[in-house]
């Protein structure tokens, strides 16, 4: 699906006629994959990196334009559970339009980075600029989730929380390596700022998203650090309180059959004081079992059981 853009007053507006400079591609259709190859001269299998999930980031400096693909976090829903994912977006900068590629619908230019644009070189550092929030939005996330399950691990003993643990810490390996392939972009296109003809503002724009990369970057590392170092521990309380449970099953299925014991032994089929000569007996045999109880009772509460 083709949606036209242009850039007016500093924003950027849809545009209804053919001559808008930001073409956005969402899940390109086979004949819109030709005019891409076709017409605008994009490689083949660059437009394939755009389309793959698993596709690292990189620039490509090709005839007529420069090729930026970078990672960015899926939106997350609550079918995905608790395993974030991320994607890629291509970027194709020409001298006259940008054209973006992604394999998902989302929102692309929200909020405030998109307020104020003065070129198509500034639009991309931007969209740039815009993945790496939303990686710090989901990071934020990720460690409310993973608060939340702490606690109930803390007094449960079901594994899907543990799963839940696990799909957390997998899905920061993953924002690990994609906030790092996007760093590598970020420094590439520091070096090649004079070839793109970046202008003085948008070079600081630059050095700007370079701090707030590897300050995204830092973050997600001490998260997973923090997740990884404390999964060993939250599976040993998970052990506990399945060992507490066994013991108090443990401490009622021999209170239960102490008592059990006692009639069992007057019940026998031998000659037994008690059973036919005394008339209370049946009151008799059921205090030897209260008393077995008490003193199973104070055993196990010396024993601190």
């Amino acid at each position: 699906m083709l949606t036209r853009y242009k850039i007016c007053d500093g924003k950027i507006v849809e545009s209804d006629t053919q001559n808008g400079d930001v073409l956005v591609f969402v899940k390109p259709t086979d004949e819109e994959k030709r005019y891409l190859i076709e017409d605008l001269k994009l490689d083949e299998h660059t437009l394939s990196s755009a389309l793959d999930p698993d596709e690292l980031s990189r620039i490509e400096f090709e005839p007529g334009h420069m090729a930026l693909i970078f990672k960015r976090p899926r939106t997350h829903s609550v079918k995905d559970h608790f395993l974030f994912r991320v994607y890629s977006i291509g970027v194709f900068l020409f001298k006259e339009r940008v054209v973006i590629i992604e394999a998902d619908e989302t929102t692309l230019f929200e909020g405030k980075l998109f307020s104020r644009i003065q070129s198509l070189q500034e639009l991309a550092i931007r969209l740039l600029y815009r993945s790496v929030f939303k990686f710090v939005e989901h990071l934020k996330l990720i460690n409310n989730e993973s608060s939340l399950l702490e606690g109930q691990i803390n007094t449960s003993m079901r594994n899907e929380y543990l799963i839940s643990m696990f799909a957390l810490e997998k899905s920061l390996v993953y924002y690990l390596n994609a906030i790092n392939a996007n760093g590598v972009v970020i420094e590439k296109l520091k070096l090649n700022a004079a070839k793109l003809n970046f202008t003085q503002d948008t070079h600081e724009l630059l050095e700007d998203l370079a701090i707030e990369n590897s300050q995204c970057y830092r973050q997600a590392e001490i998260y997973s650090n923090i997740l990884a170092s404390m999964m060993d521990a939250r599976v040993s309380i998970v052990s506990n309180n399945l060992n507490i449970l066994m013991k108090t099953l443990t401490i009622i299925t021999i209170g239960i059959m102490v008592p059990t014991f006692v009639v069992s032994a007057f019940s026998m089929n031998v000659k037994i004081p008690l059973l036919h000569d005394n008339p209370l007996s049946f009151w008799i045999i059921l205090g030897f079992a209260a008393l077995s109880l008490v003193v199973l009772g104070i055993v196990s509460r010396y024993k601190k059981w």
